[in-house]
């Protein structure tokens, strides 16, 4: 395990700095490791992007990268992958004209049902890597601090 580096400002070395750097090494290897491991070609936004179509059915542009968390540009850029290998398409919204539909197509189907099975079982594999208690708090941990930080947006 790595250990937190030393700072030059000692008013820096807070009780929150190895949490802060060990918090910022998982997601940074956790994403990597997702966007290695067994992905199919499928980066992990363009695994997200399928997942929700392929789950929830369609849905606006908006509301999928809000849902993501990618900014409209970098859900524009999927989706324009995506769309271009044939997998999904944009659809007018029905009642809005200013918005877009994403859907899946026959083929972003087929992509997702081949997809999501093994990355799902592998992710539950690293996951068992930690006791059922472990994995419980670490899910109410999380679930915590994203509220915390989702309820500081709106300060």
């Amino acid at each position: 395990m790595r250990q937190p580096s030393a700072t030059a400002d000692p008013a820096l070395d807070t009780p929150y700095r190895e949490l802060l750097e060990l918090s910022a090494n998982f997601s940074q290897a956790f994403l990597r490791w997702l966007d290695g491991s067994n992905s199919g070609g499928l980066s992990f936004p363009r695994l997200r992007v399928l997942e929700l179509l392929h789950c929830r059915g369609p849905a606006m542009m908006k509301t999928l990268a809000d849902t993501i968390g990618l900014s409209a540009r970098n859900l524009t850029a999927v989706a324009d992958s995506l769309e271009g290998e044939g997998l999904l398409r944009r659809v007018a919204h029905p009642t809005d004209r200013r918005a877009t539909v994403l859907e899946l197509t026959p083929a972003g189907l087929r992509a997702a049902d081949e997809a999501l099975a093994p990355r799902l079982a592998e992710i539950g594999r690293l996951f068992d890597e930690l006791s059922p208690t472990a994995r419980a708090g670490l899910k109410h941990s999380l679930t915590t601090l994203v509220d915390a930080m989702e309820s500081r947006q709106d300060d």
